[in-house]
């Protein structure tokens, strides 16, 4: 395999506690299932498994079996906790402590 077929990807996942990023050199054609199982990461975070992974390049869904070309970055997406709609709800009916405005009063 020449070196014009390979191409150069990063693989990210942010857990709790820390960070993971990987730059990989893959043949070009690859696609996001071969990036993770290359990167290493389902070995170092156990509670992983590929079959229920959300996962996007820059920011964007996408599947596992979609290609990745050179440059890419596959982001590997944590589950969440709660529904954001639910959250926003929830931050709009708590009352804000200590956020109180004071009122500065000037007499003309």
């Amino acid at each position: 395999m020449e070196n014009n077929d390979l191409i150069t990807v990063e693989c990210v996942y942010a857990s709790k506690s820390d960070q993971y990023l990987i730059a990989l050199q893959l043949k070009s054609g690859s696609n996001i299932e071969e990036v993770v199982r290359e990167s290493g990461v389902l070995f170092n975070y156990p509670e992983l498994t590929l079959e229920q992974l959300n996962v996007g390049i820059f920011g964007q869904k996408k599947a596992l079996n979609d290609r990745v070309y050179q440059g890419d970055r596959v982001e590997i997406y944590r589950p969440l906790m709660i529904n954001p709609m639910e959250a926003r709800r929830t931050r709009a009916i708590t009352p804000k402590k200590n956020k109180r405005k004071s009122w500065k009063i000037v007499v003309i």
